[in-house]
């Protein structure tokens, strides 16, 4: 695969305004090679990390924490008090808050939510959701506006939220949040476009979106990075993760 070009690396300008990375990655409660996991997640340098499908279960708090370490981050929020959705951040990041919020459970489907924090860097404000919608159309579709209410909720101007959306660029849920919010990959495709499925990806079902006056300056699969390798993206889960490049305006 020809070698992509590299994304801006993560900076404060003299403007007060932060260039940082964003990761988004279902990771499938660990269950595959988190040494391939840890080592794609550090070569990609991210600011944040967005994780969909973090563990939740027996001894979770220590198997997410020990992924942030061997990552070069550290935790943020969320994990199994989010339904699955987890927010890890490297040390350039000053933390005002973080909530974790449980959607509406429907009898007979996985329990949803977000992982929410409001971050600084420099002097740029950011506030951030990790989501993991529905696999149904109606539910998803619903959390897709429960999606857009938080963000407004959040007291920010700049956000960037984005996850396993079980939805294509087509459908309505996808729709409904691109005509709210600016598609990362769509405004500055960068990198690969799919992110699934596992041998063959021909979907873009994981995304991530910013609100107005953050400038995205690439996203997309990281594929050809400096220390990603195919191999590594293959072993470390059956989803493909999306990198991207912003500036956010100093507040």
């Amino acid at each position: 695969m020809a070698t992509t070009p590299l994304l801006p690396d993560s900076r404060t300008e003299p403007d007060g305004s932060a260039v940082i990375r964003v990761l988004s990655y279902n990771i499938r409660s660990m269950q595959d090679d988190t040494d391939a996991l840890a080592r794609v997640i550090t070569a990609c340098a991210p600011d944040l990390v967005l994780l969909q499908e973090a563990p939740r279960f027996f001894r979770w708090r220590k198997k997410l924490a020990r992924l942030a370490s061997a990552s070069g981050l550290v935790v943020l929020s969320g994990g199994a008090t989010a339904a699955g959705p987890a927010l890890l951040c490297s040390l350039r990041a000053t933390v005002e808050r973080t909530e974790d919020v449980l959607l509406p459970l429907t009898p007979g489907l996985h329990r949803r939510g977000f992982a929410t924090a409001v971050v600084r860097f420099g002097g740029a404000r950011l506030g951030v959701l990790s989501c993991h919608l529905s696999l149904r159309q109606d539910e998803r579709y619903e959390q897709g506006g429960m999606l857009l209410d938080r963000l407004a909720g959040m007291g920010v101007e700049h956000a960037v939220a984005g996850g396993d959306l079980n939805d294509g660029p087509n459908g309505r849920t996808f729709r409904r949040l691109a005509g709210n919010l600016t598609d990362c990959w769509a405004a500055a495709p960068w990198g690969g476009e799919h992110t699934w499925g596992p041998a063959d990806p021909h979907k873009r079902i994981d995304a991530l979106f910013v609100t107005g006056g953050v400038e995205v300056l690439g996203c997309g699969v990281p594929h050809g990075q400096p220390g990603v390798t195919e191999a590594d993206l293959r072993a470390a889960t059956d989803h493909l993760p999306v990198l991207a490049a912003l500036r956010v305006p100093a507040a």
